[in-house]
């Protein structure tokens, strides 16, 4: 076995994405504190029932798995909303607003774009309800982004709702409307036909459910979607659509707005509107979320909730294609001592790094160590044996 080589899906990261990544950090977390929202972190890791017990479990075959010393199996986290969700059951906090940066880990097969190693950061509005805060969390999501440099982004917006509501008197099971979701999520055509004739779904709903994906676009695509169903349900999903693009509108946020009805991600864990941020320049979501009421069911109690996680490592490579970079920093100062003048020069780098110059004291003392860092392009203080200081 090669050992400097890391698993799949896995990877380090080096210091010029680093500072990257931190400047993001820095920029967001300014943006969630200036707003009011509060920090948490959550343990990295859990015990597999915490996730493996409740309606919203998450497939064992996903979760990193490891033994404790008495035996009890954990796993290393694999959502952090879920997470957030135990934390605030457990400790009565039902109305919060709360940020975090974490990673999690997904056991699934890396390849492309996927990761199983994934650093987040987000927000979860704990305590909420109705379409103003279904607006006001989608609005916050653009202001973040716009806020690390991101421009022309589209937000997809959609409701579980209208899927829910289309298949609600279908007949079918919680296993095969599943089964028919991740074939609409893939757009697989053949086999959300094949699944819903084979479950004995009505012509009408075999109409609605293939018109999905071609659901998508401005607030007219609303109206063709309550043109296909006389569902209430579905119909309110839509009508909560209308209101909630009429406010992000009013609120100045119309330009990123598009409608996705095929928006039909995991319908145990979102309970009403989800959305998506997408750029041309990467060829997944950025950013993700969505209202999950029902997610703190599990660990017994009831917060209503909307939130959303951005992707920080596809963040930082989507401004790198728009050319949107957070500047990095020049390099340090160096600042280099003759011999014998060693404590000379730290005092010098003390009061040059106390006043905010970012600079690096040298290891090695001499005129020639000095010189070869100006030829390696870093900027030279040397420091001579009388107490001097030279610019080279």
């Amino acid at each position: 076995m090669n050992y400097r080589k890391l698993p799949a899906g896995v990877g380090d990261t080096l210091p010029a994405e680093c500072r990257i990544l931190t400047e993001i950090k820095v920029r967001l977390q300014n943006k969630f504190t200036a707003c009011g929202f509060e920090p948490v972190s959550s343990a990295a890791l859990e015990y597999y029932d915490t996730y493996a017990a409740t309606e919203n479990r998450i497939p064992q075959e996903r979760m990193f798995k490891l033994t404790d010393v008495d035996g009890k199996l954990l796993v290393l986290r694999p959502d952090t909303t879920l997470s957030i969700s135990r934390i605030a059951a457990a400790n009565g906090v039902s109305c919060a607003r709360l940020f975090y940066f974490a990673d999690k880990w997904d056991l699934r097969n890396a390849g492309g774009i996927y990761d199983r190693e994934v650093y987040q950061s987000g927000v979860e509005c704990l305590g909420e309800e109705g379409v103003f805060s279904d607006a006001q969390a989608i609005a916050f999501a653009a202001e973040c982004l716009k806020e690390t440099g991101l421009e022309n982004f589209v937000i997809d917006v959609g409701h579980v709702d209208y899927f829910k509501g289309i298949l609600e008197e279908s007949g079918l099971s919680d296993a095969q409307t599943e089964e028919v979701r991740a074939f609409v999520d893939a757009k697989d055509a053949p086999n959300v036909e094949r699944a819903l004739r084979r479950a004995g779904a009505d012509e009408r709903t075999v109409g609605a459910v293939l018109a999905l994906p071609y659901l998508f676009g401005g607030e007219d695509v609303l109206d063709k979607a309550e043109s296909l169903t006389e569902n209430a349900r579905a119909r309110a999903a839509a009508e909560h659509l209308k209101k909630l693009g009429a406010l992000l509108c009013e609120m100045g946020y119309g330009k990123y707005i598009c409608f996705d009805l095929a928006a039909v991600r995991k319908l145990s864990y979102y309970s009403g509107a989800v959305f998506t941020v997408l750029t041309k320049e990467f060829g997944a979501p950025l950013l993700s979320g969505g209202r999950y009421d029902n997610l703190a069911d599990g660990f017994g109690a009831h917060i209503p909730a909307v939130g959303f996680a951005i992707g920080l490592k596809r963040l930082a490579a989507a401004l790198e294609r728009q050319g949107s970079l957070p500047e990095i920093p020049a390099p340090a100062l160096v600042v280099a001592a003759d011999a014998g003048a060693e404590c000379a020069a730290y005092r010098v780098f003390r009061r040059l790094t106390d006043c905010g110059t970012r600079a690096r004291l040298s290891a090695e003392t001499g005129r020639a160590s000095a010189e070869r860092e100006r030829k390696s392009g870093n900027a030279v203080l040397f420091v001579t044996k009388d107490g001097a200081e030279e610019s080279l």
